[in-house]
């Protein structure tokens, strides 16, 4: 099921399956930085108010905001 990296829980696990389509200012930052189609990653840290959401991707820890957070479309995968 697919929904978006801002809505996972922590220790979760999820795949990258796509950017929100509209959300033009975000696409090249996120990929960018690694997050392409069918990269995986896990939720490791929310910050107190939620904002911003830590994920482990490719080897290292990576901070996105709240609104880039929810830009990127995930699949949750179990571990």
């Amino acid at each position: 099921m697919e929904t978006c990296l801002g809505d996972m829980q922590l220790g979760d696990n999820g795949k990258v399956t796509g950017i929100r389509r509209g959300e033009k200012p975000y696409r090249q930052k996120l990929l960018a930085m690694g997050l392409t189609p069918g990269t995986t990653f896990s939720v490791t840290r929310y910050a107190p108010m939620g904002d911003p959401v830590e994920i482990k991707v490719r080897g290292f820890a990576l901070s996105l905001r709240q609104a880039e957070a929810n830009a990127l479309l995930v699949e949750k995968i179990e571990s």
